[in-house]
């Protein structure tokens, strides 16, 4: 509890003291830790975190807005957690992470990086679902995702941000088994990702997307 000790007289200060005043309980909370990631220089990156001798990897990407973005995958590297914040914001993650967490790289390596125009990933595109079932969509050169011809319906918004190797992603799915109906996130463009033309990654808070696009 702040006390404005300067405004009373000494000696009104001393005998608050000897009737034990000075020793009231402070029930004032200390304020809640926020969720954090180790912040890299504007880049992308190949890292790794958590046990040294078995380490998750993941794709790091940093914009010169302040913008991050971190998906962190399993063996068969299938995205399991993202960790974004929008320029300087706070850091979110999916699934529900601890909100007090602290995600310290272990390691962290560059990999080329350059900015993308939705214009270059305009075509026709298959992926994988969770299922195993295969999805079908088109990406138009204005930025644009609309479903093909397979019962999941994928469609969406791409842009450009700060944020290299990577297009803002809005993705809205129908009859996708369990994708989430909306999310937010990116498509990831890199060359560890080949044959694969790019990832989209993305979620709706509870719930990760991760889809291998394939060129037609």
């Amino acid at each position: 509890m702040k006390r404005l000790i300067s405004l009373f007289p000494l000696a009104a200060v001393l005998g608050l003291a000897a009737c034990g005043g000075s020793d009231a309980p402070d029930h004032t909370a200390p304020p809640a830790a926020a969720l954090s990631v180790t912040d890299l220089d504007p880049g992308a990156y190949v890292v790794s975190v958590g046990d040294a001798d078995n380490p998750t990897v993941g794709k790091y990407y940093a914009g010169t807005d302040g913008s991050r973005y971190l998906a962190l995958a399993d063996a068969e590297d299938k995205a399991t957690t993202i960790y974004r914040r929008d320029q300087n914001g706070s850091w979110l993650a999916a699934p529900g992470a601890d909100t007090s967490a602290s995600v310290k790289l272990l390691s962290q390596a560059s990999v080329p990086a350059t900015s993308v125009d939705p214009a270059s990933v305009a075509g026709i595109y298959t992926t994988v679902l969770p299922s195993g079932a295969s999805a079908s969509f088109t990406v138009t050169a204005e930025g644009k995702l609309a479903p093909g011809a397979s019962a999941c319906q994928l469609s969406g918004t791409l842009a450009a941000q700060a944020m290299p190797n990577t297009l803002r992603l809005q993705l809205s799915t129908s009859a996708c088994g369990t994708l989430p109906a909306s999310a937010t996130g990116v498509l990831a463009i890199d060359a560890d990702y080949q044959p694969a033309a790019f990832r989209l990654l993305a979620d709706d808070g509870g719930r990760v997307v991760d889809l291998w696009a394939y060129r037609d």
